[in-house]
């Protein structure tokens, strides 16, 4: 059996200007975004190093997340989502 993609994680959105300041200029879809996501806190080296669940914020990110400076990967997912439209 063929498991079919969710067409809402395929969907063009678009994407604030913070958001655009990490991921990229939209519209992109939600799966995308949070692939770019990911792609970001490796590169800046962002991951909690005792808990890899864990994303510490810097300055672009904590405009995503609210102003905190640590959440985790499903509040991220949250927080982000607010950000596309």
């Amino acid at each position: 059996m063929v498991r079919k993609a969710n067409p809402a994680l395929l969907k063009p959105l678009n994407l604030s200007a913070d958001l655009e300041a990490v991921v990229g200029k939209g519209p992109m879809s939600r799966g995308t975004v949070v692939k770019k996501i990911w792609e970001y806190i490796k590169k800046h080296n962002l991951q909690n190093p005792k808990n890899k669940r864990n994303i510490l914020a810097d300055d672009k990110l904590k405009k995503l997340f609210g102003g905190k400076g640590e959440v985790t990967m499903f509040e991220m997912t949250k927080l982000v989502s607010g950000h596309m439209k």
